[in-house]
Order: structure tokens, then C-alpha cells, then sequence
């Protein structure tokens, strides 16, 4: 039957008619579906169930409020050591949240109250994601020709596949070069000599001016005296820069096992050709780097990133692999740095882990990241596609400053000055009258009185101590005024006490606020 009557009449009439029909008998309960039926033209056993069940679902309608378990001082302290670690995802920034808290802590840029270092700690990965979902939203090939390795060389130089790495001991190391050149293959670049400990996950990275099998092997020197184990062994492809004679004799030479990658497999070597974009890539972008000023400075990021990926980027390993059919089923081991599975590894002498415990103790993950991005910038400055001039290198920020602006690098999309495209125009102008310019005195005063009331609560206070001042769709700025009152609020409760980033004096009250107290 056809419809007669609207949908908000409809809801009047079940209104109407709803009380009556669970207050009656029987019979009557036939008389008043009768009526609802011709008025309405429902089914009849859908008459049935909207009289029955009105009630329940005007009661489920009602918005209920729930106290938030991790408010915006977690996400505010969570959103700080997520800049600080990199921008990792959740499940590596979960492994490494209480290392994180202690050493910043231990250098003095924050102090967190008991109640949001407990729920820090207490938080899962999948609720870091999705706290840090809006941040995250808000922060935005010609064929290489190579020279030919020696075929009676290649001969000497066994082949391991992926599946031949059986739980070796620290020390045996997959190695690649990374070509910083553009996309454009003419010409001499900087190249990076990327070397992965398979064991471990330690990582290190040395430029090389030009690509030669002499600095290679200059290379391979400083890379036994960086890494914290012997040099066992070495993994390459078949690039002629690396399988040549001098590297053989090198690596013969110092007792360092040589083995070399299946062709055009570039499976057998995927620690490091991970590696390759995990960090190197991560690190200075696709950009063209050439000359000896750039390699300098590269090799300066390489010595402050090192110590930042190995000691506090934590990174995933693969336990094992079943297949059934098409179904692939693969589990990890718990997220942890290469500096922890140094520690945890019983191939390594007490000696050298003491040693590590001792440089991280002094190591400040604030001040490495602050290094990496001041030096990330003057290569930005120096990359230049061929035939072009450097640019100018922008003036340094001090520690101060980095730390200040660090909670807020989300908003301004890519912290990496490496990654970041031409910023657009902002405005700094309004263009309309701000609606609660009178009234927001009185608003401060309810919050500091109310600290959890809803704002559409107070819309409508204000309505009525206002009328006709406001209309209906101005609460959604009302309610983003009071987020970002409630998140000024908690970074004043994650600085309280230490010298540093100052909340805007303009935004906020200065009375005592009980927002504090609510997470204390």
C-alpha cells in the first residue's frame, strides 16, 4: 500500500499512537495496528515491531558521553615521541615508547605526569594508529650500465641465495651502492656503500665521491672500525664495483668471507635492498648529490643517523614462513633495534655490549633527530640536477627551537627537508568577524568550572544567554575551539616545569585550569 504521510509525521504518529498501544489489551492492541497501518501503509508486522521497539530506539538514539581513556595529554606526549622517532609506524613506535620516555626525560625535555606515563605505556599499537590517524593525514628509469665483474672472479666467489642465511652469527653483512643521481645517469654522482648486519639489523652508510673500486675498498676499512663485531663476512651483487680484484684480495686478506648474489635476483640480497629505502632513501631523498662538499656532508648525516637507526629505530625480523596453497602466512618477532638484538645475542662479547650500554646512555635521540634535519636541509640546498648552481643553506635552528616546534610538525606536512615539496602561501588574515569574540571570557570560566563539558552543551548555554547572537551552525567552531583549548591545555600539563616550548598566552587563561588535575 502506498505511503500517505511524510517520514517526521510518521515518527509523530508512532509517538502518538506507541504509548497507547503498550498500555491497552488484546483487542485493542488490533484496533490501534488498524489504524497505524491505514495511516502509515506499513506491513502489518512491521507496524508491530516500530510500536514495540519506539521506545528502545528513541533510547538508543540519546548520545551517551564515556570518560576518553587517552586523552589529548596522551596524544599530545604521543604525537611528541612519534616526531621524535622518525614517524614510525605504531607497531615499531609501540616497542620503543619506553626508551624513548626515559631518555628524553633523563635530558630534560619533558616530565610526564604518573597517570599519562601509565596510559603511555599501557597504549597498543592499533590505538596509536589510530590516534595518530589525523596527524599522520595532515604531515602530505634508464637502465644502469655496469662494468662486468670478472668471469674467472666470479668463478672464485660462491653464490648464496635468501634461503642459504642459517642463523649466522653478528658479523656477516649484505652490502649494495646506492646511486644518488636524480634519475639522471649522465655524469658523476655521490653514491652511498650501504652494509646490513643479517644477524642484528645494524646498519651503516659511507659516501663515496665517485664510483670506484678504490673507495670501496677505503670503505670497507672504515666499516670494520664502525661496526660494534668483526666483520665476518660480505654479501654483494654482481656489480663490477664491488666483485673486482682489490675488493677480493681485500676481503681475502683480512679474513672476511665473500659471497656473491644470484643475477638479476634481487630477492637474495633483501635485508639489504630494504635497507636501501628504510633508511638511505628515507634519509636524503631521490635528489642529485655530486662533488666534495655534498659527500662531506652526507658522510656528517651518516655519522648522526647511524647512531639514530641503530640505537633507537626499531625494525621488524621475520621468524618464520609457511605456505599452503596460495595463502602465505608469515610471523614476526617482537619489534626491537639493532642495538637490543646486539644485547640479546649470546655471539657477542660482554665487553662490546658494555660498551654499547655506555654510548647509549649519552646518547639524546632529540638532539641526533635535530642534527639529521639541520644537515637533511643543507643537502636539500645542495642537490642540483647537472648544470645548475647550489642553493643558499638556510640558517640553523637551535635545539630549543627544534624541540618547540616538534609537536606541531605534523601540521605542516613532511618534516623531511629532504621529501618536502614548495610550500604554499598560508593566510594570515580573517575574513570574517570571530563569532565568540565576547563570549569566549564566559566560555573559559565554564570549562575552568566544567573542564569535561561538552560543547554542545555550552552552544547552548550560550544561545540562551545570547539571543539571537548565535546561530545553529556555528557550534562545529565551537567545538573546535574547545579541542584546541583542551590540546594547549595538555601540552601545558606534559611541560609543566620544564624550560622549553611556552603555550600562546592569547589562547589561554592564565588562572590556574583544572585540566591538569583531572589527569594527575
Amino acid at each position: 500500500m502506498k505511503r500517505h504521510v511524510s517520514v517526521g509525521t510518521r515518527k509523530e504518529v508512532l509517538e502518538a499512537l506507541g504509548e497507547r498501544y503498550r498500555h491497552v489489551g488484546r483487542p485493542a492492541k488490533g484496533r490501534v495496528l488498524d489504524e497505524l497501518v491505514a495511516i502509515t501503509g506499513y506491513h502489518r508486522k512491521h507496524a508491530i515491531r516500530a510500536l514495540g521497539s519506539h521506545a528502545d530506539m528513541a533510547a538508543s538514539a540519546r548520545v551517551r558521553i564515556h570518560p576518553r581513556i587517552y586523552d589529548e595529554a596522551v596524544r599530545e606526549a604521543l604525537i611528541l615521541i612519534w616526531e621524535a622517532a622518525d614517524r614510525i609506524c605504531g607497531r615499531r613506535l609501540k616497542a620503543v615508547i619506553p626508551r624513548f620516555v626515559e631518555s628524553m626525560e633523563r635530558h630534560g625535555h619533558f616530565r610526564l605526569a604518573p597517570v599519562v606515563r601509565e596510559r603511555l605505556f599501557a597504549v597498543s599499537a592499533a590505538t596509536i594508529d589510530r590516534l595518530l590517524r589525523t596527524v599522520r593525514e595532515g604531515a602530505g628509469s634508464s637502465r644502469k650500465r655496469r662494468r662486468r665483474p670478472n668471469v674467472l672472479l666470479k668463478r672464485q666467489v660462491p653464490v648464496r641465495t635468501f634461503s642459504d642465511w642459517d642463523n649466522e652469527p653478528p658479523g656477516f653483512c649484505e652490502a649494495d651502492l646506492v646511486a644518488h643521481n636524480g634519475g639522471v645517469t649522465t655524469g658523476s654522482c655521490v653514491h652511498s656503500l650501504v652494509a646490513t648486519d643479517v644477524s642484528t639489523g645494524w646498519t651503516e652508510c659511507l659516501p663515496l665521491v665517485v664510483r670506484q673500486d678504490g673507495l670501496v675498498v677505503e670503505a670497507l676499512e672504515v666499516l670494520e672500525t664502525q661496526l660494534p663485531f668483526p666483520l665476518l663476512g660480505l654479501d654483494f651483487d654482481n656489480d663490477g664495483t664491488l666483485m673486482n680484484e682489490r675488493v677480493f684480495e681485500y676481503c681475502r686478506a683480512h679474513g672476511i668471507k665473500l659471497t656473491r648474489s644470484r643475477e638479476y635476483r634481487k630477492n637474495d640480497q633483501a635485508w639489504i635492498e630494504q635497507k636501501n629505502g628504510a633508511v638511505v632513501r628515507r634519509l636524503v631523498g631521490y635528489g642529485r648529490f655530486a662533488g666534495i662538499v655534498t659527500a662531506h656532508t652526507l658522510g656528517r648525516l651518516y655519522r648522526l643517523s647511524r647512531l639514530y637507526v641503530n640505537f633507537f629505530q626499531p625494525s621488524s625480523k621475520l621468524r618464520s614462513k609457511a605456505r599452503d596453497g596460495a595463502r602465505v602466512t608469515k610471523i614476526y618477532f617482537k619489534p626491537a633495534t639493532p642495538y637490543e638484538r646486539v644485547l640479546e645475542s649470546d655471539r657477542v662479547p660482554e665487553a662490546v655490549k658494555d660498551n654499547l650500554r655506555k654510548q647509549s646512555r649519552a646518547l639524546d635521540p632529540v638532539r641526533l633527530l635535530h642534527g639529521i634535519r639541520e644537515l637533511q636541509t643543507t643537502l636539500c640546498a645542495l642537490a642540483k640536477p647537472p648544470g645548475s648552481e647550489h642553493g643558499e643553506v638556510p640558517a640553523s635552528k637551535s635545539l630549543e627551537a627544534f624541540l618547540e616546534a616538534l609537536p606541531h610538525l605534523w601540521r605542516d606536512g613532511e618534516a623531511r627537508p629532504t621529501h618536502r615539496a614548495k610550500p604554499a602561501s598560508s593566510r594570515t588574515w580573517r575574513t570574517r568577524t570571530d563569532p565568540f569574540k565576547d563570549a569566549w571570557p564566559r566560555l573559559l570560566g565554564w570549562l575552568q568550572d566544567e573542564p569535561d563539558a561538552v560543547a554542545k552543551e555550552l552552544f547552548e548555554r550560550l544561545v540562551q544567554d545570547y539571543p539571537g547572537g548565535f546561530r545553529p551552525g556555528q557550534l562545529r567552531t565551537l567545538q573546535r575551539r574547545v579541542r584546541e583549548w583542551r590540546h594547549m591545555m595538555a601540552r601545558e600539563l606534559i611541560y609543566a616545569g620544564v624550560e622549553g616550548p611556552n603555550t600562546d598566552p592569547k589562547r589561554i587563561s592564565p588562572s590556574p585550569l583544572p585540566c591538569g588535575n583531572i589527569l594527575k
